[in-house]
């Protein structure tokens, strides 16, 4: 049975990710400190911190649409990422734990949503 928010092994690997976004953004040109580096840190916090808060929320609704929050904040990290490959400064940087921990965290994440509404996931197939 799962009393925390910590016990959710969702919330495990994405705070994983956040320390790896964290390290990454280390890389990352001083001039940017504002800009990409600022927005990727923020997108990768908002993954545990709206899984936790959803989990607290006390109903099955609420904690539904904090994880579609999360799973939004994923998709934000995932094209700040993207851009930071493109970019000459940060293309050649090693993109590949935060590329495996944000994809294992999106999957988790989807089949969750997915779980909490059977109903809406038969529909949409």
């Amino acid at each position: 049975m799962l009393h925390s928010y910590k016990d959710l092994i969702v919330w495990q690997r994405s705070m994983e990710l956040v320390v790896e976004v964290y390290k990454l953004c280390e890389q990352y040109p001083k001039e940017e400190i504002y800009g990409l580096t600022s927005q990727t840190k923020r997108s990768a916090v908002s993954i545990p911190s709206n899984i936790a808060e959803g989990r607290f929320r006390g109903t099955k609704k609420d904690f539904t649409q904090f994880l579609r929050i999360a799973y939004a904040s994923g998709a934000e990290l995932e094209t700040q990422i993207e851009i930071a490959k493109r970019l000459g400064k940060t293309k050649n940087l090693d993109y590949t734990k935060v590329d495996q921990l944000l994809l294992e965290v999106m999957k988790m994440l989807n089949k969750m949503i997915r779980g909490m509404n059977p109903k809406q996931a038969n529909e949409a197939n």
